[in-house]
């Protein structure tokens, strides 16, 4: 008698062939590249100012804000503390800032990619892509 086991071990060692196809990319659809860019500055926005809040916690941290302080008093005559200046809302707000231009920047970078590719393909034919089966 022959087990499920033993059936199943005869199939493991029968290979199959993998099936070959050849496609050709030759059009992207714009507002599908438009989603996908925002979505992928959204991402890069957060990381932005994540990175800046944690980068700002670590100089003042170590004190390197208070020794910088110290030296701009020094050079400026005592006029004006610098970190009346560079504080943690001033930090976030430029963040937000170039995060927000990262973001505009970013999705219209996408747009113009998914045009100038859907612009190219007429001249090269577009990307020839090749896929197997398991």
């Amino acid at each position: 008698m022959s087990t499920v086991a033993d059936k199943l071990a005869k199939k493991s060692t029968h290979k199959t062939s993998a099936k070959q196809v050849r496609l050709r990319l030759v059009y992207v659809d714009f507002w599908s590249a438009v989603k996908l860019s925002f979505l992928a500055a959204i991402a890069l926005a957060v990381v932005t100012l994540v990175s800046f809040f944690l980068v700002y916690m670590v100089i003042s941290a170590t004190g390197l804000i208070g020794k910088a302080d110290d030296l701009f008093k020094s050079i400026s005559g005592g006029g004006q503390a610098l970190s009346s200046i560079i504080g943690l809302p001033q930090v976030m707000g430029v963040a937000a800032i170039i995060a927000i231009l990262n973001l505009v920047v970013g999705t219209v970078l996408g747009a113009v990619v998914a045009g100038l590719y859907n612009l190219a393909v007429k001249v090269t034919g577009g990307l020839l892509i090749g896929f197997t089966s398991n």
